[in-house]
């Protein structure tokens, strides 16, 4: 469950760090300060175009993209039931956007650490594991 924790965790970042609310993202910063950070913008963004491309390619690998949007569904689902017994409200676009980081980062959470769970559920490894 750590393990699991640890991955969620830096899929958030990875995302926050992109674009949230705030004033702290690589976006809002990266536009205030092209013409005078211009090399430091490139960097970070190649960072991050990294971090994607390790997540993306690890989540369509152990979910492929019907399982990612199964899953946005669900969470998004579970949301509308949340959204209907009047347990939070949709007014606020900051929560909103918080929301959909959480859900976004949920989706490659699960995808990066859903061969270790069929692993452990199945007792059976994927043909990338072999060599393990």
């Amino acid at each position: 469950m750590v393990g699991f924790g640890i991955r969620w965790a830096f899929a958030f970042v990875l995302l926050a760090a992109t674009y949230n609310p705030t004033g702290w993202n690589l976006t809002r910063w990266g536009m205030e300060n092209w013409e005078t950070q211009m090399p430091l913008t490139l960097f970070l963004g190649l960072l991050l175009l990294v971090g994607y491309i390790i997540y993306l390619r690890a989540t369509l690998r152990s979910i492929g993209l019907f399982g990612m949007l199964l899953i946005l569904l669900i969470a998004a689902t579970f949301l509308w039931v949340l959204y209907d017994y009047g347990w939070i409200s949709l007014e606020d676009p900051t929560v909103n956007t918080w929301i959909g980081l959480v859900l976004m980062s949920l989706v490659l959470g699960i995808g990066l650490n859903w061969s270790h769970v069929r692993r452990r559920l199945s007792g059976q490894s994927d043909m990338d594991d072999v060599d393990e």
